[in-house]
C-alpha cells in the first residue's frame, strides 16, 4: 500500500516507537508524538482543561508545538507557556518553541465553549529544523458542544450539513494558487450508466442554462474556506478562500404546496469559478420551496467520501415561494467538511493536467468505462496516509487534504495503477520509505513516479506535509542530504520533471507509454521503454538523469 511519507533520517537503532496512525496504515513509527484531551466536555458557557502530553523518544534542539481551536471554544488562560493566542476565521491558534529530551513534557490550558456545534481540537508538534513525518505528531479531539449542562457529546458529524453563514475573505487570506492545465480540456463525456464514470466537462443543467419566463432558476458561486500547508508553516497554515470545481449539484424542491420533495435540477460548478445556475420549467406561477445540495464528487469521476463511504453534502437554506430568478450569491461549505472539499477540489487540479488522451483518467481506459479515483477522510481519522491497491481507494489522515501535495501524490498511485490496468509492481523496502533516502528501485520508482504528479501538477519540487512543514527537493550532483542514484525517489520525481518538461513537451507521450507496457523501475522506464516507444532516451536526456545523479 503506497504512502506519501518521508524523513531526512531514519532513527538510530530504530528506536522510535510513537505510532501517529492505525496500525494498517503505512504511516512510519515516529520520535514526537501530542496527545489532546478535555477533563470534561464542556457546553456553552463552560469552561475544561485541555491537556496536551508532548512525547520524544530522541534529542530535539527546536521543537514547535501548535495548538489550534475552533470558533466554538476560546482560550482563557493557563499555566501553559503558550504565546498569546491569534484569531481568524477558523478559530483560535497558539504555539510554543522549546528544546525537548527523551520523555513527556504536558501542557495545560483553559477553554470556554462559546457557540454550540461541531468542533475539533487540533495539536502538533514537530521539529523545525527537521522537517519529517518521523519528527513529528498529531492529534485532534472531535466533540459536539451542547446548550446545557451534560449535552455536549463526543464525536462530530458533518456528512451531511447546511452552508456556512456568507461572509468576506477573513484577514490573512489569500489569492487562490492557480494552476494553469497543461492540456487541452477534455470533451463532453456522453451519457453513461451508474456503472461507467463520466468526465466532468462545463457546467450542466437538466434545463436550459439561459432562464426564460416559465423557467425557475437559482444561481450563485459555491466556495470553501480552509487552511493550506502550501505557502503556510509549522505554526501557521495558508488560509484561503477558493470556488471549489466540478461539484455536483442537485436543486431540490417542493413544485406544489401538496407535493413531496423532488429533484427540480441537476448540474456541476464551474470550473474555475465555482458558479452555478439551475433552472427547471414549474407547474404553478410559484414554487412553495427549493434549495440546492452540493455533493463531493464531479461527475462519476472523482470523489470524497466518509468513514461509511458516504459522499459529503452542503445544502443551501430553503427558499420559500420563489418564482424566477433567485442569486444566492456565494454559498460556502460547511465549515466542518472544508477538507474534504479541499481534497475533492485538488483532484479537480489533477485532472486538468492528467496526460491522458481519453475522457479517463488514462488512456487506459476508453470513454464510458472509466474508472474513478476516491478518497477516504473524515474528521479525526488516524487511517492514512495510503493508496490501497486492492480497493483502488485512497486513504487519507485528519490534517492531510491540507496538504494538496500529499492529496496529489496518493492521486498518482492510483493513477499508475490505472496506467498499468490494475497491474502493480513487486515493491520491495518501501515501508516505510523516506522522500530523499534509498530504499530499492522498485520503491524509488513507484515513489517518485507519486512525487513527480504532484510537482507536474503544481509546476514546482517542494513537497508539503498536512501539518505545514515543506522539503525542498530540487538537486543536482552538488546537492548534499539526497541519497543518489534511483533507489531515491526525490532523484527520480526530479528526474522525471525534468525528462517531461525538456524532452518530451509534456507527460502525454510518456503517460501513454506506461499504458503499452508496464515497468518495476526507473531502469525499466529509461533503458528499456523509452527507446521502443518513440521517447529519446539519448544524450540530451541522459544528461538529465545525470545532473539528478543517476546513470545508465
Amino acid at each position: 500500500m503506497p504512502s506519501a511519507f518521508a524523513g531526512t533520517t531514519t532513527p538510530a537503532g530504530g528506536t522510535c516507537t510513537i505510532r501517529p496512525a492505525e496500525k494498517d496504515s503505512e504511516a512510519p513509527l515516529s520520535c514526537l508524538g501530542v496527545t489532546a484531551a478535555l477533563d470534561h466536555l464542556p457546553a456553552v458557557g463552560e469552561q475544561a482543561t485541555l491537556t496536551v502530553d508532548v512525547q520524544a523518544q530522541a534529542d530535539v534542539q527546536h521543537a514547535g508545538l501548535s495548538v489550534q481551536l475552533p470558533p466554538a471554544l476560546r482560550m482563557i488562560g493557563g499555566e501553559s507557556g503558550l504565546a498569546a493566542p491569534t484569531a481568524d476565521p477558523f478559530g483560535q491558534r497558539t504555539s510554543k518553541t522549546f528544546a525537548l529530551t527523551p520523555g513527556t513534557r504536558i501542557v495545560k490550558l483553559k477553554v470556554k465553549a462559546v457557540a454550540p456545534g461541531p468542533a475539533q481540537i487540533q495539536a502538533d508538534i514537530s521539529d523545525i529544523d527537521r522537517p519529517d513525518p518521523r519528527r513529528a505528531g498529531h492529534d485532534s479531539v472531535e466533540l459536539t458542544v451542547g446548550t446545557s449542562n451534560g449535552s455536549s457529546d463526543k464525536g462530530i458529524s458533518v456528512t451531511k450539513a447546511d452552508a456556512s453563514p456568507v461572509h468576506r475573505p477573513g484577514a490573512g487570506t489569500r489569492p487562490a494558487r492557480p494552476v494553469t492545465p497543461k492540456a487541452p480540456a477534455p470533451s463532453r463525456a456522453h451519457a453513461s450508466t451508474a456503472s461507467t464514470a463520466s468526465a466532468p466537462a462545463s457546467p450542466r443543467v437538466t434545463a436550459a442554462a439561459a432562464a426564460d419566463d416559465a423557467q425557475v432558476c437559482v444561481s450563485g458561486t459555491f466556495r470553501n474556506r480552509f487552511q493550506s500547508a502550501e505557502g503556510g508553516s509549522w505554526n501557521g497554515k495558508a488560509n484561503r478562500d477558493e470556488p471549489i470545481s466540478n461539484a455536483n449539484i442537485t436543486l431540490w424542491g417542493k413544485p406544489t404546496p401538496n407535493s413531496g420533495t423532488q429533484k427540480l435540477a441537476t448540474g456541476m460548478t464551474g470550473n474555475g469559478d465555482g458558479k452555478f445556475n439551475l433552472c427547471y420549467t414549474p407547474s404553478a406561477s410559484v414554487t412553495p420551496q427549493a434549495w440546492v445540495e452540493f455533493q463531493t464528487q464531479a461527475g462519476q469521476m472523482w470523489s470524497v467520501v466518509d468513514a461509511n463511504g458516504g459522499l459529503y453534502s452542503t445544502a443551501t437554506y430553503s427558499l420559500n415561494n420563489i418564482s424566477g430568478t433567485t442569486n444566492l450569491g456565494n454559498v460556502y461549505a460547511n465549515d466542518g467538511q472544508s477538507r474534504a472539499w479541499h481534497a475533492l477540489d485538488t483532484l479537480n487540479k489533477l485532472w486538468w493536467n492528467r496526460g491522458s488522451t481519453t475522457n479517463c483518467w488514462a488512456s487506459s481506459q476508453q470513454d464510458g468505462h472509466c474508472t474513478p479515483i476516491t478518497i477516504q477522510w473524515y474528521p479525526g481519522s488516524t487511517d492514512g496516509t495510503y493508496w490501497s491497491t486492492g480497493e483502488d481507494k485512497i486513504h487519507l489522515a485528519d490534517n492531510d487534504p491540507d496538504s494538496e501535495h500529499t492529496t496529489a501524490h496518493e492521486a498518482g498511485h492510483a493513477l499508475m495503477g490505472k496506467l498499468y490496468h490494475g497491474w502493480w509492481p513487486n515493491v520491495s523496502n518501501c515501508s516505510p520509505h523516506y522522500v530523499n533516502r534509498t530504499s530499492s528501485t522498485s520503491c524509488g520508482w513507484t515513489e517518485g513516479f507519486a512525487n513527480a504528479v504532484a510537482f507536474h501538477t503544481f509546476n514546482d519540487t517542494t513537497y508539503y506535509w498536512g501539518n505545514g512543514s515543506s522539503m525542498n527537493l530540487a538537486n543536482d550532483r552538488s546537492t548534499n542530504g539526497i541519497d543518489p542514484g534511483d533507489a531515491c525517489e526525490a532523484r527520480v520525481a526530479t528526474a522525471l520533471v525534468d525528462l517531461w518538461s525538456q524532452v518530451d513537451g509534456g507527460w502525454m507521450k510518456s503517460n501513454t507509454m506506461m499504458t503499452r507496457t508496464w515497468q518495476s523501475s526507473f531502469r525499466e522506464y529509461f533503458v528499456n521503454d523509452r527507446p521502443e516507444h518513440g521517447l529519446d532516451s539519448g544524450p540530451t536526456a541522459q544528461n538529465i538523469l545525470y545532473n539528478h545523479t543517476i546513470q545508465y
